[in-house]
């Protein structure tokens, strides 16, 4: 029996699942699914023909050297040792370095840049809440332990379950959080800011500016709806590409972390993004703490420079920027628009990840490596920035992330 295992799959990074043998306890589906036995790359490939992980990295190292501005795409689904290794890279070769927020959360990034963020814990969630808000998310679905671990139904110090809270789902349509809901409000596709702003009045004390009609809410339920914040002793709001997915992107989240101010002026709260891989937190927080920047990160000219829409790199293959790739733990073909995986078939791409999927279809080498959270260890950081150590918990012939990034950097 192995106890205390770290989930690898979803931003919750569950640190309670216990393993005997192949059978794993308190995963959810979705845990279940990355635990089970998949199709793996069975060796290392150059253009199709199986050779050696020697030959592939220094293919690999080759490539990158020869390329004048090859992208590094991927690390949401690796640790941050690797992650680290990557950003030197990518300096060293003066790449660009880019994760997938830039076509998620970056407009949290973003909106973080601008106002800061009042940050918190899911554990502060689990303890104090009396109040959770999910505002266009859905964790029944995409994390499915959260209400139970964390937020709708989760024991804490000061809060004994579900009875001691009230739970406000904010959506478009009415999803499988919903049905958890104490008050569910159906609100109008992009006019979530026009939302937090009316509610902002509200709490200030300026209903008179409110008009009668919100994205969908009449201006009694907008003061009724602030009034039950108010009343919150200690509130958590946890958001989703709802909002950074719709019309006003990164202004949605300002305004909502200022919501969220406002209401410190009066009660408690903390706003939580909810952050989908595994450790997508640790593709941003790696190299801030390296070169000062989350994402979109250009070495072409021998130091860091940050511009989203410029060197994210969607918007870098479309423009044709980009003479090389090297994907790490990402699969951008089957989630990319055309234009940039047109490009993506025309440069030589590096794939490095454990199963085969459509990226791995146009890669010109193709390095497998061991399954991180099962057959390789490290550090990741859970949906809340915490630190969590992942471990292994069985053998692989494979080589892990590290290894391979580790050797690869030696070769460069």
């Amino acid at each position: 029996m192995v106890k205390d295992v770290v989930c690898t799959f979803c931003g919750n990074a569950c640190d309670d699942i216990e393993f005997e043998e192949e059978y794993g306890v308190n995963l959810c589906p979705l845990g279940e699914a990355k635990f089970s036995k998949k199709d793996r790359i069975k060796a290392p490939m150059i253009d199709g023909k199986e050779v050696t992980y020697e030959e592939a990295i220094e293919k690999a190292a080759e490539i990158l050297k020869e390329a004048k501005r090859p992208l590094l795409y991927g690390w949401s689904s690796t640790v941050n040792e690797a992650i680290r290794l990557g950003v030197i890279i990518a300096e060293k070769i003066g790449g660009i370095y880019d994760q997938c927020s830039s076509v998620c959360h970056a407009p949290t990034t973003l909106a973080m840049i601008e106002q800061g963020i009042v940050g918190g814990t899911l554990g502060q969630a689990k303890n104090r809440a009396d109040i959770v808000v999910f505002w266009g998310c859905n964790p029944v679905e995409a994390h499915p332990r959260h209400p139970t671990r964390y937020s709708v139904m989760a024991k804490g110090f000061l809060t004994k379950g579900r009875l001691d809270r009230k739970v406000i789902v904010v959506d478009v349509r009415k999803t499988p959080t919903a049905y958890l809901a104490t008050d569910f409000y159906v609100v109008k596709p992009n006019s979530d800011f026009a939302i937090f702003t009316a509610l902002r009045s509200a709490i200030n004390g300026n209903e008179n500016a409110i008009p009668d009609e919100v994205g969908g809410l009449k201006r009694d339920e907008i003061i009724n709806l602030a009034e039950k914040l108010e009343k919150a002793k200690y509130g958590v709001i946890f958001f989703g590409l709802g909002i950074t997915h719709t019309r006003g992107h990164e202004r949605n989240v300002e305004a909502v972390i200022k919501l969220v101010q406002d209401l410190n002026r009066k009660t408690r709260y903390i706003l939580q993004p909810m952050r989908g891989h595994f450790n997508v937190v640790g593709s941003g927080e790696v190299p801030a703490w390296e070169v000062g920047f989350e994402y979109a990160i250009d070495f072409s000219r021998k130091y860091a420079r940050f511009s989203p829409g410029e060197f994210t790199a969607v918007e870098a293959l479309i423009r044709g920027d980009c003479d090389a790739a090297m994907i790490v733990a990402s699969d951008p073909v089957a989630h990319f628009p055309k234009k940039a995986v047109d490009r993506l078939k025309e440069i030589p791409v590096i794939q490095i990840d454990p199963h085969p999927n459509l990226t791995t279809k146009v890669a010109n080498v193709v390095i497998p490596t061991a399954i991180v959270g099962i057959e390789a260890e490290g550090t990741i950081y859970r949906m809340d920035g915490i630190p969590l150590r992942v471990k292994k918990i069985r053998d692989s012939k494979y080589m892990s992330d590290i290894e391979v990034m580790e050797k690869l950097l030696e070769k460069i």
